[in-house]
């Protein structure tokens, strides 16, 4: 790892702990997200979208907007609001952004940013070592399925996400988390645990008031029109297609 990319990874390490710490939260326990979003003023939409869009962010001026793929599992659900936290409260110079989190694309630096961010915030090293109550699990390579799965439920994330972290601690390398890939809710039923964390969920759920401030943006000219239709088609509500009431 060059010297640059370890830097950078250290900073967005320190960004996440000190988000957490701003909002009440140490580096040791999970994230609730919707009273996190909640807390923060996150107007949030969840829908059903295309196989390929995970979320979308959209700041204007003080009022923050998102939106997550309600068809995507709550655990990848989960990292992409990580992600977008990253656009709209870390990211300098931000209006808007389509994602696809969880891509990790060196090509595209703050995606790049994101996708680490979301990392460090959703699954902190203090809480994944913490959590691993046999000590001769945190030698390389060691770590068991049982301790996967118990991590995943308590941090609430994808095996992707924590199979990704547990090789940047140094507790795996790519090849020894290989073997955890697959039959991942079966083995979750075996050990216990319910399956909600790998299904969608979430549908049409909508956190914050989204459409009266969407209409308060427009009303004011910070957005255009077609910016506002699109914001309202978040919420299922389709500006074509509504007709004059008359009293």
């Amino acid at each position: 790892m060059s010297a640059k990319l370890k830097g950078m990874k250290l900073s967005l390490e320190k960004l996440a702990s000190e988000f957490r710490q701003a909002h009440g939260l140490n580096d040791r326990q999970p994230i609730r997200l919707r009273s996190l979003l909640q807390d923060l003023n996150v107007k949030t939409v969840f829908k059903p979208l295309s196989d390929g869009f995970a979320g979308m962010a959209v700041k204007a001026h003080s009022e923050r907007f998102m939106l997550v793929n309600s068809d995507q599992i709550l655990a990848r659900q989960h990292f992409t609001i990580c992600h977008e936290l990253y656009h709209l409260f870390i990211q300098k110079v931000f209006t808007s952004q389509m994602c696809n989190p969880g891509q990790f694309n060196y090509k595209d630096s703050e995606e790049l940013n994101a996708d680490w961010f979301a990392a460090y915030l959703l699954i902190p090293r203090d809480g994944v070592l913490m959590q691993i109550v046999d000590w001769d699990e945190l030698e390389k390579n060691q770590i068991s399925l049982a301790t996967i799965l118990h991590l995943e439920q308590f941090f609430s994330c994808s095996r992707q996400a924590l199979l990704i972290r547990l090789e940047e601690i140094g507790l795996i390398d790519r090849a020894y988390g290989e073997q955890f890939k697959s039959n991942i809710k079966r083995s979750a039923i075996e050990h216990g645990y319910s399956t909600d964390l790998y299904e969608a969920g979430n549908h049409n759920l909508t956190l914050g008031d989204y459409g009266a401030i969407a209409r308060q943006l427009y009303d004011t000219e910070q957005i255009s029109e077609s910016h506002y239709a699109g914001l309202l088609l978040d919420l299922g509500v389709d500006l074509n297609e509504l007709t004059t009431d008359y009293v």
